[in-house]
């Protein structure tokens, strides 16, 4: 075995440490083939590091709370590398080992988060400590990790923790396994066009793009169409022919929920019956109780009453705004019933004619190298950042870009990659993630290394990448949340950047969002990438007059799939955790369309899933109430005013998870915040 791990620690690039600038991921020297033995190297490394920690004989913060914390580090790079490529750059050879090791982590964690003597240091240390000798950060750690214990099972007797074990090894393998089965459905499929025909109503430059996914996929001298973003949403907003758009839509909404190998009805229903058993073996009612106790929102009921209210003020307006989208396609030549195929086409169309803003339009004024340094020059006058390519760091793709990240004193601050484009093996959608955290040890501050991954369109023989504005604002939320690793500011790095309550993690990134919608900030970049002419204040003005254009239907969207996501996790009863049951129960209420059948949207609800919003889809809501709040003092300051900016910076952005979010958040505004703001912004008071 010493051998083995010897002769391993030669040739693999976990295995010893990385020379590239910063440290930064080897990418360009890691293949699939290193990450079961690097994952088992570290695990036994991190063993060792727990076993020192268990064998101390004065447990106190330091030999055991603040061990615990540094404890595990190659793990946690090894894990983090995997988990981001498999969903940015994943391959056969990475999925077909992804189960293997989802569980041997989740087997490691169970064990360490079970074990009685370990647990037992941890008790004796936080007997040990004096609370008044404390940073509160230190008061945060302590309790962060007693809970970690207490809530994955520390408490249990031996029986227990060996069924919380196997729940966990399950539950591990099951998220993988939806992940994948959405992936290869939603890849699966690609509609190529053998007339141009088929796509009228779309520009030139979409055609580009339907040409150039034809010829990538052996189609040459057709169009195609398939699920990503980029490709389905353009389609379904200006495609005139109906049949199509209905196609298109149908194939969408049953991602994951047909009869084949990638269905994941049973995969659900398992995890939520698995994530019921193991909140209960825990001594909660639900999943949802055990996941809110470490919540700003703190309880199912408060969460509910929250959606509810939300409901019962947006639903009027939702119904309006449905029913003025369907008299004005009926004046134009459109039949009712108005299905769900037919809004987004005939949404845009009345969205021009009442405020002249078109995204063909628009886009020339977006490309994509614009928008970034859209985002990049409001940084800089918010937070005196500035960004600088570079072509040094190793890149795990050949689109993906690299930064280095400087502040005011021209200090170091961060390593920044960006990967925009769409690509076989990347999964849809857009998110921030870490490859290294922030954190003070021996007197220095580590710095983070932080990434976004979208897919935006791409360039095409004939432009550029133009971006939709839509896309333009997921650019500046998926940043705001970077700005939240990267000026990461504390001691420990589990606290540290976006290690949040988790309907605290989206104010950085929505917040962010504001700014697009602002006069002053569309003038630093929206330039037209042909002629240099800067974007018209008749434009300008259109956008910020359309701000809340089908603001009550976009509610009742997102509140549709919070109350989904509270049906699966607020449930007492696995009898209950039924599909259709699930879905007619709860999104019938709320149905501004006819019912579709044969669609579900939690086959491919993958936030819940496979990733970690179950029982928190509500935060996305919960934060529009915090960013609209906050907002207004920017509003009232200017929007980027210093003082403002510094205060935001150093009360939310710099403290991650230091302590109690309303804690900090009291600390930036001055007082709590209210709905008045957002349903002012969204125009449904």
């Amino acid at each position: 075995m010493t051998l083995y791990i010897c002769r391993m620690s030669r040739q693999n690039p976990f295995l010893k440490p990385f020379s590239a600038p910063y440290e930064s991921i080897p990418f360009d020297k890691i293949s699939h083939e290193d990450f079961l033995p690097a994952l088992e190297h570290s695990i036994t490394l991190a063993k060792e590091e727990i076993e020192t920690i268990k064998k101390c004989e004065d447990p106190d913060f330091i030999s055991v709370i603040e061990a615990m914390e540094k404890s595990g580090k190659l793990l946690g790079t090894v894990s983090g590398v995997f988990f981001n490529l498999n969903s940015a750059e994943t391959s056969d050879e990475l999925q077909a080992i992804a189960g293997e090791f989802s569980g041997k982590l989740s087997a490691f964690s169970s064990e360490i988060n079970t074990d009685p003597i370990l647990f037992d240091q941890i008790n004796k240390a936080k007997k040990a400590t004096d609370l008044g000798a404390l940073s509160a950060e230190q008061k945060t750690l302590l309790d962060k990790t007693f809970n970690r214990f207490a809530r994955n099972g520390a408490l249990l007797n031996d029986e227990d923790k060996a069924k919380l074990k196997e729940i966990d090894q399950k539950l591990s393998k099951l998220k993988v396994d939806f992940g994948q089965n959405l992936l290869n459905d939603s890849t699966s499929y690609l509609r190529v066009f053998e007339d141009e025909s088929s796509l009228d109503g779309l520009s030139a430059s979409l055609r580009d793009q339907a040409q150039q996914l034809a010829e990538s996929n052996e189609h040459k001298g057709k169009w195609a169409i398939n699920l990503d973003y980029p490709s389905y949403i353009p389609f379904m907003t200006y495609a005139t022919n109906r049949e199509l758009r209905k196609e298109l839509f149908m194939a969408y909404a049953q991602r994951a929920a047909k009869d084949n190998d990638f269905n994941n009805k049973n995969t659900l229903e398992e995890i939520a019956k698995l994530r019921l058993k193991r909140a209960q073996l825990l001594g909660f009612k639900s999943h949802a109780d055990f996941t809110l106790a470490e919540r700003m929102a703190s309880t199912p009921n408060k969460v509910n009453d929250f959606l509810t209210d939300l409901l019962d003020k947006s639903m009027d307006k939702a119904k309006e705004q449905v029913n003025e989208v369907a008299l004005y396609a009926v004046e134009n030549g459109a039949t009712l019933p108005l299905q769900r195929w037919d809004f987004a086409f005939w949404s845009e169309k009345l969205k021009q004619s009442k405020y002249s803003l078109d995204d063909e339009v628009l886009k020339p004024y977006f490309k994509m190298e614009s928008a970034l340094d859209g985002v990049f020059k409001t940084a800089n006058k918010l937070y005196g950042l500035t960004f600088k390519e570079v072509s040094n760091i190793p890149k795990y793709h050949k689109d993906v870009q690299t930064f280095e990240v400087y502040g005011e004193q021209n200090d170091f601050i961060a390593v920044f990659y960006a990967d925009f484009f769409p690509r076989a093996g990347k999964r849809s959608g857009a998110w921030m993630t870490s490859y290294k955290g922030q954190s003070k040890e021996d007197n220095k501050n580590i710095r983070p290394h932080i990434s976004i991954v979208c897919n935006f369109s791409k360039p095409t023989p004939t432009s550029p990448s133009l971006l939709t504005f839509q896309e333009v604002r997921t650019l500046f939320h998926e940043f705001g949340h970077a700005l939240h690793g990267m000026l990461a500011n504390t001691k420990y790095e589990s606290l540290s950047g976006t290690s949040v309550y988790w309907d605290f993690v989206e104010l950085p990134s929505q917040i962010f969002e504001n700014w697009l919608y602002e006069k002053e900030c569309l003038e630093l970049f929206a330039y037209h990438y042909k002629t240099g002419e800067l974007i018209p204040k008749e434009l300008i003005k259109a956008i910020k007059d359309s701000a809340a254009f089908l603001e009550g239907y976009q509610t009742i969207r997102q509140l549709s799939f919070a109350k989904l996501d509270m049906a699966w996790h607020d449930s007492r009863n696995e009898n209950e955790l039924n599909l259709s049951q699930i879905e007619e129960r709860t999104l019938g209420s709320m149905d501004l369309f006819p019912p579709v059948s044969g669609t579900s949207m939690s086959t491919s609800f993958a936030h819940i899933f496979s990733g970690g919003y179950s029982a928190g889809y509500y935060s996305y809501k919960w934060a529009e109430v915090l960013d609209a709040d906050a907002f207004e003092k920017f509003q009232e300051e200017g929007l980027f005013d210093k003082e403002t900016a510094i205060s935001f910076r150093r009360n939310i952005l710099e403290k991650g998870g230091t302590e109690h979010p309303m804690v900090l958040y009291v600390r930036f505004k001055g007082k709590e915040p209210s709905t008045k703001a957002l349903l002012k912004r969204a125009q449904l008071n």
